[in-house]
């Protein structure tokens, strides 16, 4: 259960990171091998995606959170969030997407870390 309740607040953590543009918080959630693949099928490295965010590429208003599934294996994870997420991409205007991501974990000794994320909607 500990690992469930620290995985769910990373995914926490992390969204909140995105709304204030914490980067020093998304180096924190992040590994440095991670990688997102957006629903276009584009990817971004870690570097990348937290670029994209500093610099305004995504901008992140809000998220409301509809649904986290958790399955832990060890020292690995993988989650599945659902979410309501206001925000503006690549140039788009505001919009709220249902906004579902699966993520790839591992157990570090720094602990839990989101090594892959795909996104697609609901």
């Amino acid at each position: 259960m500990i690992d469930e309740n620290e995985i769910k607040q990373l995914y926490y953590d992390m969204y909140t990171a995105m709304i204030e543009k914490n980067e020093s918080e998304l180096n924190r959630v992040h590994d440095d091998s991670f990688v997102l693949i957006h629903m276009t099928g584009m990817q971004q490295t870690k570097r990348e995606y937290i670029h994209a965010i500093m610099n305004g590429t995504l901008n992140y208003y809000s998220s409301e959170n509809d649904s986290l599934e958790i399955s832990i294996n060890r020292t690995s994870a993988k989650v599945i969030g659902r979410s309501r997420v206001t925000a503006a991409v690549f140039g788009g205007g505001r919009h709220t997407w249902h906004l579902r991501l699966t993520f790839d974990l591992k157990k570090t000794d720094d602990g839990w870390k989101f090594m892959k994320a795909q996104a697609s909607t609901y």
